[in-house]
Order: structure tokens, then C-alpha cells, then sequence
């Protein structure tokens, strides 16, 4: 794999001066082109034995195209807000919008090549680790990411060579890093870890271009023409849908539900307050610091989301919890994998996250009225489990709620909200609209419950014809799984 690379090829100067002129002119022009169709970003991810020249190339690229445009992100160690939270967290958070340029240095990769790099790697967690790398890199393609990855390769002579030449003066000292000076001496492990990291990783959407580096001319004309290849690339590349499990029985669990069910006015008053104390307490619990609460609410139009959300923010301190009323897209969101937005809402721990609507308008209002091909919402069932199986692992305690309404009930409380001036601005022409597709709703539903329940991040199927049973409902769930858990 990196026997052509560590023959150490040298381009002559006069060659890579008619190769400069040709490769800045013809950069700039795709690079200008790619902002001005905005169909689609480009994340190069830059890896490579350590003294290889991976910065001082991306520099010059920086320096070839206009630099505007173009995001680079370097990240080391998590820091502790990160670790907090799934490792892919912050790559989530700094994706680019279409049209622009990514660089990546201490990628998603770090891991797999961590383990890959030890005297007795796991084979189990070599693969567990590539498999989560190679989900990634297929939904970010699938979504309009353009991943291109380089690995700036060298020969164990010629990277000691280098770094012995740019310690020799105090100019160029400063880019030698610790790591650099480790090479020489566990290069073959090195060399042989990032072989099996490549070979698990290297997919047609995602792939691999290895870049000779020991001449600075070859490393920055390889570079060049790779990132202009990818830049003239026309259309999303084919990505390999992965093996599914079979569907699961959907079964109607709305039209199950006891809608007659309802919590006496004395009763509830009692028991509102007693759950929301043992909430207030479990909040506070010591132990709730190495864990999240993830809460989603979803429902039929006026089936009172937000009642029960302010119960259960009521036993919260305001400076524990965030709400996130989600509707429509804005334009930034949109220029970006549609689940971008919500990554970047994931709470720390010791911290609550209550989403209004949610992730699940993929598979529900852009599925019915046809905002989504049926291929992406399709594909998105086994998205939003991945999302959710990360946040899990991560600490988060994550419920979900559908509060269920008959169409009756639903009618009367749009007649009230529409008679109160306090509640006018909560109906408008598109829940009137809505209700002419109550089955086509009540089908999507239905799916999404049977395709995305889980242990890890469960569905709880309300009845909410009657306001105060719902609302003791969703508290009981949320006490029983932090109690269980704490």
C-alpha cells in the first residue's frame, strides 16, 4: 500500500512551476464554482505519519484558494465538556454548509489508529471502531458531504531526514513536534497500523488517496490535484446502503390505546407534586453528574406538548434545562446533514435537553407531505437509531413521548384555542390542513414507533384526551428511568 510512497519521488522544481500556475487557477475557479451551486460541502480529512508535512501543505492550499471559504479544524485531546458527550460530537458541531471547504486534522480516526498502533491490538475493537467510522463517513456522504481523505506517507530515512532539517534552524524548529521525533523508532508499527486503519476505511464515497511526502513540490502538486478532483466531481457519490434487519410487525399502537383513561382533579394535584419532588431530587442527585437527560415530545397537533413539558420543567432549575422548539429548517440547516442541528443540542451531563418536535420530522411531517424522497426518510429510521445509540452511550437517559389525541378531542381544543385570545396564535391554517391527513400520520407513526423503540431510548405511548393524566404519565416515565438508573 505505501511501498510507491516510501520510494520518496521527487518533481522536478521546473516542473512544478508550470504545475503551480495551472493547479491555482484551476482551484480557485472550482473552488468558486462549488460556493456558487452550493449542492454539496467538501471535508478533506489530513492524516499521515507524524513529519510528513501535512501542515505546512494545507497552508499552502489556504494559500492557493481563497482562504474565506475554507473551515480547518484541528482537534486534540476532548476537552471535558467534550467527553461529556459522543465522541463525534464536535465533529458534528463543525461541519461546513454547502458550498464551502472543510479540513480536518485529528480526525474521527484517532481512535482506530490508536488501537491499531498498540503491540497487541483488539481485533473486536479494531472493528468496532472502523465500523463506527465507515457508518459516519456513509451518512455525511448520503447527506451531501464529500469526504476525501489523504494520508501523507514517507519513508522512515526521508522523515528523519526532514525532521533532523527543520530542527537545524530556528525558523523552522517550531514545527517539529514531539511526535515527530517518535517516529524513527516505531515507524514499522506505525507504518502497519495505518494500513489496517486505510484498508478498513477505504470506500469509493470516502476514499483513501495516499500522498508522497518527502519532496515538498510532489506532496503539495498530489494534494492539489486530489482536492481539484474532488472539486470537479459532478453529482453525490453512490453510497452502499448497509445490511438492514428485517422490518419490523407494525402494528396500529395509536388505535390501542385506552383514549377513556383520565386522573382525577384531587388525586392529580397530590401526585403532581410528589413526582415532581422526586424528579427535583433525582436532578440533583450527585450521581446525575455523569449522566444527561434527553426528553422528545411528539404528538398530534393540540395534544399538549407543552403542558406537560412545563410539569416537568417546574421541578428544574432554569439553569439545568434547555427547550428546543423545533419547526422548519432554516436556510443554514438545510446546507447541512439534516441531523446537524440537533447534534449541536446534545446537553452535558448533569444537564436536561427537552426537544419540542424533533429529529423525527424526517420520518413524519417531510415524509407525509413529500418535503424528503422516500429513500431519505428511509434511510433515516437507521440514522436516528445510531444518533440515539451514541447519545446512550454516552450517559444521556433518553425518553421519548407520543401524546395521543382522538380526532374529536382534537377538534374541540382548536374550537377553544381559536374562541381565546390567549390561545389564537397556537392554531394556524397548517394544523387545519393537517387534520385532512390524520391516517397518513397516524400510518407514519406508527412505523417510526415499531422501527426506532428501543431499550436504550424507548417510546412512551400517552393517551392524552385528558390533560392531567398525560402530564402524570410522562412524569412517572421520567422519575422511573432516572431513579433506575441513579
Amino acid at each position: 500500500m505505501f511501498s510507491e510512497a516510501e520510494t520518496d519521488p521527487v518533481l522536478p522544481k521546473d516542473k512544478f512551476k508550470t504545475q503551480e500556475a495551472r493547479l491555482r487557477t484551476a482551484l480557485l475557479k472550482a473552488q468558486y464554482d462549488l460556493l456558487k451551486k452550493a449542492d454539496r460541502s467538501l471535508l478533506i480529512v489530513v492524516a499521515g505519519i507524524d513529519g510528513a508535512g501535512k501542515g505546512a501543505t494545507i497552508n499552502l492550499l489556504n494559500e492557493w484558494m481563497d482562504p474565506r471559504h475554507i473551515h480547518t479544524m484541528a482537534f486534540g485531546p476532548p476537552a471535558e465538556s467534550e467527553a461529556q458527550r459522543p465522541p463525534l460530537w464536535r465533529y458534528w458541531n463543525e461541519l461546513p454548509e454547502n458550498g464551502r471547504i472543510g479540513i480536518v486534522f485529528g480526525s474521527w480516526y484517532q481512535p482506530l489508529l490508536r488501537e491499531a498502533a498498540r503491540k497487541h491490538p483488539d481485533a473486536d475493537a479494531l472493528e468496532r471502531h472502523a465500523t463506527q467510522v465507515r457508518a459516519f463517513e456513509a451518512q455525511l456522504a448520503a447527506n451531501g458531504v464529500q469526504v476525501v481523505k489523504l494520508w501523507y506517507h514517507l519513508s522512515a530515512k526521508a522523515q528523519a531526514e526532514r525532521t533532523e532539517r527543520l530542527l537545524s534552524s530556528p525558523e523552522t524548529s517550531w514545527q517539529v513536534t514531539p511526535a515527530d521525533r517518535k517516529v524513527a523508532r516505531k515507524f514499522k508499527r506505525l507504518r502497519s497500523a495505518a494500513e489496517v486503519a486505510l484498508t478498513h476505511t477505504d470506500v469509493p464515497h470516502a476514499p483513501w488517496v495516499i500522498v508522497a511526502s518527502a519532496d515538498e513540490s510532489m506532496r503539495t502538486v498530489c494534494t492539489a490535484e486530489t482536492v481539484l478532483r474532488a472539486l470537479r466531481r459532478r453529482g453525490a457519490p453512490r453510497v452502499s446502503q448497509p445490511r438492514t434487519p428485517a422490518h419490523p410487525r407494525i402494528t396500529d399502537r395509536l388505535a390501542r390505546l385506552d383514549y377513556a383513561v383520565h386522573a382525577d382533579k384531587d388525586e392529580y394535584d397530590t401526585e403532581l407534586g410528589l413526582l415532581q419532588g422526586r424528579l427535583a431530587r433525582a436532578v440533583r442527585s450527585p450521581k446525575f453528574d455523569a449522566h444527561s437527560l434527553v426528553l422528545v415530545f411528539e404528538g398530534q397537533d393540540a395534544a399538549g406538548k407543552g403542558g406537560a413539558i412545563r410539569r416537568v420543567t417546574q421541578a428544574l432549575d432554569a439553569r439545568q434545562f434547555d427547550i428546543t422548539p423545533v419547526s422548519a429548517p432554516a436556510p443554514h440547516e438545510l446546507a447541512r446533514p439534516y441531523l446537524w442541528r440537533f447534534w449541536r443540542r446534545i446537553p452535558s451531563h448533569g444537564r436536561v435537553a427537552i426537544f419540542d418536535r424533533s429529529w423525527y420530522g424526517r420520518v413524519l411531517v417531510e415524509r407525509v407531505e413529500k418535503f424528503t424522497p422516500p429513500m431519505a426518510w428511509q434511510r433515516a429510521y437507521g440514522e436516528i437509531n445510531d444518533f440515539e445509540k451514541q447519545l446512550a452511550d454516552s450517559g444521556a437517559i433518553v425518553l421519548k413521548f407520543w401524546l395521543a389525541v382522538t380526532p374529536e378531542v382534537q377538534l374541540e381544543r382548536f374550537q377553544e384555542r381559536e374562541a381565546s385570545p390567549f390561545k389564537n396564535f397556537k392554531i394556524t391554517p397548517d394544523d387545519w390542513r393537517n387534520r385532512e391527513k390524520w391516517q397518513p400520520y397516524a400510518d407514519a407513526a406508527n412505523e417510526m414507533m415499531a422501527r426506532t423503540d428501543s431499550g436504550h431510548a424507548p417510546w412512551h405511548l400517552i393517551s392524552a384526551n385528558d390533560k392531567r393524566h398525560a402530564r402524570l404519565q410522562v412524569l412517572r416515565h421520567v422519575v422511573q428511568a432516572l431513579e433506575s438508573q441513579l
